[in-house]
């Protein structure tokens, strides 16, 4: 198992930058590694990433020193179990509402006694050939991975207070358009009753002593949600590619 460096930058005051991206090329997450960034969030909600193709999208991203993290579809234990034992160290798990949700969530990521995770000689555990024996790689393991549930619903944003006492997970992503959705703004969040909500939101996180992240578009938006306490940010392979490529297209024009 291997230092979690998001966890322990988090940890030291400082605020993680990642990507998130639905491809299943291990080569982006070099690139990502190589510009700096602190983590690359695999998507495997909306992208069809296989379980045996995160193991090399995880060593990628080990390469360059990036964290490897993902998104998965649902709490399905036995698949989270899959793309942790390949070396994935937090997970943000989208449509999770309620603390029964979450407690199995955190229950699917640690091991005992914090939870129940199946354990293995597999890759994570260095295939039980490390220098750590079993019970110091349990407790280490544990120590290391996020457990981070994604707020992206008002039933969510209802239950979000109890869901901050729930020990074992480490922060909140905020999903801004799927929030704007469930508020009946089809159109995105750019609505000022949606960032009144957001606010909400994050000023409930900060309270509780856990951490929030959320995407930026750009430099300046980032550095205002850093103002209100976020811990992380993310953008989009995607993001990144349609930004720097108009830039890039205005000499055209």
């Amino acid at each position: 198992m291997k230092e979690n460096r998001l966890k322990k930058r988090i940890e030291d005051g400082k605020v993680g930058f990642g990507i998130i991206g639905p491809t299943v090329d291990p080569t982006i997450c070099e690139y990502v590694g190589l510009t700096g960034m602190d983590f690359y969030m695999m998507d495997g909600e909306h992208g069809a990433i296989t379980a045996s193709e995160v193991t090399n999208m995880v060593r990628a991203c080990e390469l360059v020193n990036t964290t490897p993290l993902a998104r998965i579809r649902s709490v399905d234990t036995k698949l989270i179990l899959q793309y942790m034992d390949a070396g994935v160290m937090g997970v943000m798990m989208p449509s999770i509402d309620t603390v029964d949700d979450v407690k199995k969530l955190v229950e699917a990521i640690k091991y005992p006694p914090f939870g129940k995770r199946g354990l293995g000689p597999v890759r994570a555990a260095d295939y039980m050939q490390g220098s750590m024996s079993q019970a110091e790689y349990v407790e280490y393991a544990n120590k290391q991975t996020l457990v981070l549930p994604q707020i992206e619903s008002l039933e969510c944003v209802k239950n979000l207070p109890e869901l901050c006492k729930i020990d074992g997970v480490d922060g909140f992503i905020i999903g801004p358009r799927d929030l704007a959705m469930s508020m009946g703004y089809y159109d995105g969040p750019g609505h000022d009753e949606v960032k009144k909500q957001l606010d909400e939101i994050f000023e409930t996180i900060n309270q509780s002593n856990k951490w929030f992240g959320t995407v930026a578009g750009s430099a300046a938006q980032a550095e205002g949600l850093i103002e209100k306490g976020a811990s992380f940010i993310m953008n989009s392979v995607q993001g990144l590619i349609k930004v720097s490529g108009n830039a890039f297209l205005e000499a055209r024009k």
